[in-house]
């Protein structure tokens, strides 16, 4: 029953009015976007129920008891088949200055700043067309000359699972830039 709770007021919280991550965009290849995303403080946890444990530390269940607003996108990646949920803080938080996470397998860190070239999809997103869309990314690249970085897709989602129209997804990997 409180998963279903904790889904339905996650489901309200996961409007297009939020916090959005910043980027630049650097190049466009018709579809592909290579983008500069500078360094954020971001909340990840591998350790199961990603979305339920990242979902309680923002809602307070933190050191300071403090409620942080909810941003998108929420990102997902899975290298050797561990599954990765990052939730990326308010543009206010920094090293110096977070809520510090109860759970103690939640990491807070300030991410590396770098290149991505991201390629976006609608509707909702499923294993079958990540795969899709990530092997159509690498071949855009392969095609365009430029030096991927690091292979592995990184998910990112923007919409409620319940927004039914205009949903946005991409995928994204690391290049050289």
């Amino acid at each position: 029953m409180i998963k279903y709770v904790l889904l339905f007021i996650s489901i309200t919280m996961f409007s297009q009015g939020y916090e959005t991550q910043k980027y630049e965009v650097v190049k466009k290849l018709n579809e592909i976007e290579v983008r500069f995303y500078p360094p954020v403080m971001k909340a990840k946890v591998s350790a199961g129920s990603n979305f339920s444990r990242l979902f309680k530390y923002i809602s307070g269940n933190n050191e300071q008891g403090e409620k942080i607003s909810m941003t998108t996108p929420v990102q997902m990646t899975n290298q050797d088949n561990i599954n990765t949920m990052e939730f990326i803080l308010p543009s206010k938080y920094s090293e110096g200055n977070f809520a510090v996470p109860n759970d103690k397998n939640i990491t807070v860190y300030s991410s590396d700043p770098g290149h991505f070239a991201a390629i976006t999809y609608g509707g909702y997103s499923n294993t079958e067309k990540v795969k899709k869309y990530h092997s159509l990314l690498l071949k855009k690249l392969r095609e365009s000359d430029l030096e991927v970085i690091n292979s592995k897709p990184v998910v990112l989602s923007y919409n409620s699972p319940y927004k039914v129209f205009n949903r946005r997804n991409e995928v994204l990997v690391e290049v050289k830039y």
